[in-house]
């Protein structure tokens, strides 16, 4: 059996990697693409005004690279500001990029989820009336500036969240994301995938409404997924998959899922 890894290309090569190291076969397939903003200056605005915040939640690992990316000659985090991460990734992401471990918050990487839920029953009780909070996202190409959440998934949720908690909700886009241009050997790919027993690694639903535009006249109804969040898994459902399962998003407990299904 082989894996489709979908995840953003600097994401998809560790990942195929340890999947190897483990004795599964596995080819990187990424059906996001990550660039960086034409126009850094919200970037850098925010991190002038970085102490007046109480928390900055980062989306992804590619949040933290871009934020910091942007980062003044010589600036490090400041003592106030709480660092949110949804997920174990996101959480050594930041640790790499200099945030001290005592101000990062991010569930355990053992968790059963790894979302935005999961972030919030931890730091619900940082979030107080007045307190600002900055959320460090994708943009799709419209929303690049200082805006408010994303809609219609996680940081959405967190979003309300915290405002129902009284506090200001920001947020800033840190990166581009892009549908991908596949070429020949990427489009054979994922057709002779859509086919062979191969299993679709989801930790996006955007990701797979990317594979719908790519290959619009593809069926998926002979094709496996396994997704890391129940809504990536109702996405993969309603593309077509005929096999959805579902598994908790730490690398370990996705190979645990991956060889359970071979």
């Amino acid at each position: 059996m082989q894996v489709i890894v979908t995840r953003p290309a600097a994401e998809a090569g560790p990942w195929v990697r340890a999947l190897a190291a483990r004795g599964i076969a596995a080819a990187a397939l990424p059906l996001i693409g990550i660039a960086p903003l034409p126009d850094p200056a919200p970037l850098r605005a925010a991190w002038a005004v970085l102490p007046a915040y109480r928390a900055v939640m980062f989306v992804s690992r590619s949040a933290v690279a871009h934020f910091f990316a942007a980062r003044p000659l010589s600036a490090a985090w400041p003592a106030g500001p709480r660092a949110w991460a949804p997920g174990a990734g996101t959480a050594q992401a930041l640790r790499e990029a200099g945030v001290p471990v005592g101000s990062i918050d991010a569930p355990a990487a053992d968790a059963a989820r790894m979302d935005s839920e999961a972030l919030w029953a931890l730091v619900a009780p940082q979030a107080r009336a007045g307190d600002r909070v900055l959320l460090v996202r994708g943009s799709d190409g419209a929303d690049a500036g200082p805006a408010g959440a994303d809609t219609g998934n996680g940081r959405d949720w967190l979003a309300q969240q915290i405002a129902a908690a009284r506090a200001r909700v920001e947020a800033v886009a840190a990166y581009l994301r892009q549908p991908p241009v596949l070429d020949a050997a990427q489009r054979a790919l994922a057709q002779a995938a859509a086919n062979d027993g191969s299993l679709w690694l989801f930790s996006s639903a955007q990701a797979i409404a990317h594979l719908r535009a790519a290959l619009p006249a593809q069926g998926w109804r002979a094709a496996r997924a396994l997704a890391t969040h129940p809504r990536i898994a109702e996405a993969a459902r309603a593309a077509g998959f005929g096999a959805v399962a579902l598994s908790a998003p730490g690398q370990d407990a996705v190979i645990a899922s991956i060889e359970s299904l071979a």
